[in-house]
Order: structure tokens, then C-alpha cells, then sequence
């Protein structure tokens, strides 16, 4: 069963997210399959942690991130899946990654992360589902 939100709905819920994320959180991008639920341990190899500067807002139920410096890898792999959490860690949602064109949560130019190659997401978005 998949849930439809109106617009209105769906501004709220990204306003909610927008709170529950906070000011200086980051985007962790993982190795491997997503887990469950974010209130599961992150699994696979953390590939590389981008900073976000400041806080996401939200606007029509989609959620913008100033645009994060570039961000070395702490290892290499293939992006699986990110996780964006709070300053202290906490985990508030994950989503999948694929190549530009995919249709994965997150794109990328090329899943492929290297370690000496820095990532650079540009401005990261996030839409909460409507109808």
C-alpha cells in the first residue's frame, strides 16, 4: 500500500523534515543496499560524509540544502544508498543512489566513489511524494 498526499500534506511533512533535520546535518553515502529503516545501523562501507552548511528549507514539499563544498572520500566503492542525519548523528531518512538517469532517490554522475576524487552533490533535493 502506497499513501497519496495532497500538496498541502506534503509542504507540511517537508516543513516537518526541514525541522527534524536541523542546521549543520550531513549526507552520508554508503556501499550496499539500504537498510529497513533509518532506525537501522547503516550498513556497508561508508564511502564519503558531505557537511550541509547551514539548514534545509522547504518549499512545496521539496526539501533544498545550500550547496555543500566538495567532500573527499573516506573509501572507495559503489554508491548503494545515503543516509542524511542530524548534527549529533541521528538518522532521519536514507534513499537509494544510481547514475544520472536511474531513478534512484539520489543521482549521480557515476556511482563509482574513489578515494582522492572529491564528490561533489551540488544543491541536494528531496521531494515528498504527492499525489
Amino acid at each position: 500500500m502506497s499513501l497519496s498526499l495532497t500538496a498541502a500534506a506534503a509542504q507540511s511533512m517537508g516543513s516537518a523534515l526541514a525541522t527534524a533535520i536541523g542546521a549543520s546535518s550531513t549526507i552520508k553515502i554508503y556501499s550496499g543496499s539500504k537498510p529497513a529503516t533509518p532506525e537501522t545501523a547503516a550498513t556497508g562501507t561508508l564511502l564519503v560524509t558531505v557537511p550541509v552548511s547551514g539548514s534545509f528549507t522547504s518549499s512545496g514539499g521539496v526539501l533544498t540544502a545550500s550547496d555543500p563544498a566538495a567532500a573527499n572520500p573516506s573509501a572507495s566503492g559503489t554508491a548503494g544508498y545515503f543516509r542524511v542525519a542530524t548534527s549529533g548523528g541521528t538518522a532521519i531518512f536514507d534513499g537509494t543512489v544510481t547514475a544520472t538517469g536511474g531513478g534512484g532517490d539520489m543521482t549521480l554522475g557515476s556511482t563509482s566513489i574513489n578515494t582522492g576524487v572529491p564528490v561533489d552533490l551540488g544543491v541536494p533535493t528531496f521531494t515528498v511524494p504527492v499525489s
